[in-house]
């Protein structure tokens, strides 16, 4: 927890005490929404956070650590005077930069090879990492920006997402899961409604899959 929270404070500190920062865009992540037992049968948005006292009672520090961070950026930000919007990515594949897997394709990596872990207090929805970037770039660009930013194609479970996988690369060994992974998260389309209201226009799932695919196999990680 320490390292999530201190390394975001560290950050804004220093954008402080730099003098002449305009805004701070925080990339916190759709983890710091979910897991939120509390709203089952509701579509997730902004307002929703990740129950803590879930998370700790059942050993999911991933999450927690980043609900604690974002909290901590919103609270140093009123507390003086800087101008924070935060985006919320989902869980991100494209194109690597990177030189190693993170761990969003090193989930993808594994759904191809036949892991059948369903990650239920993980996953919320897929999201390219093109539109990630540019959603940092809107959110920066535009004063009117506020708030939190849910930057994600839709939500869906992880079931759905291996579901189009197989059908877009049989060849692969995807294996079929259960149709609900993730307990109680309402699918919903078209829920990062602030950054689309700003122009954001989401790349497909079958584009991420793709772009995911291709990348993986340029590293040689499958063929």
């Amino acid at each position: 927890m320490v390292p999530a929270i201190e390394g975001t404070l560290n950050v804004l500190r220093a954008a402080k005490d730099a003098g002449s920062v305009r805004r701070v865009v925080v990339t916190s992540s759709v983890s710091s929404i979910v897991p939120s037992p509390g709203w089952a049968g509701k579509v997730r948005d902004e307002t929703c956070w990740t129950d803590i006292d879930y998370c700790q009672n059942n050993g999911v520090w991933y999450p927690a650590s980043k609900a604690l961070a974002e909290k901590a950026a919103w609270k140093f930000a009123e507390e003086n005077g800087l101008d924070v919007v935060v985006v919320n990515p989902g869980t991100i594949m494209g194109p690597m930069i990177q030189p190693t897997l993170n761990g969003s394709m090193s989930m993808f990596l594994g759904l191809l090879q036949g892991c059948t872990e369903e990650y239920p207090d993980l996953f919320m929805g897929p999201v390219h990492v093109e539109d990630v970037a540019l959603a940092h770039i809107k959110l920066f660009e535009n004063p009117a920006a506020s708030g939190r930013h849910m930057c994600i194609q839709s939500v869906c479970h992880w079931s759905d997402f291996a579901a189009k996988t197989a059908e877009l690369y049989p060849n692969y060994k995807v294996p079929k899961l259960p149709k609900d992974t993730q307990p109680g998260l309402v699918r919903a389309e078209a829920v990062s409604k602030k950054l689309m209201a700003l122009g954001m226009q989401f790349r497909p799932m079958e584009k991420i899959i793709k772009d995911a695919v291709e990348s993986l196999k340029s590293r040689g990680y499958v063929s």
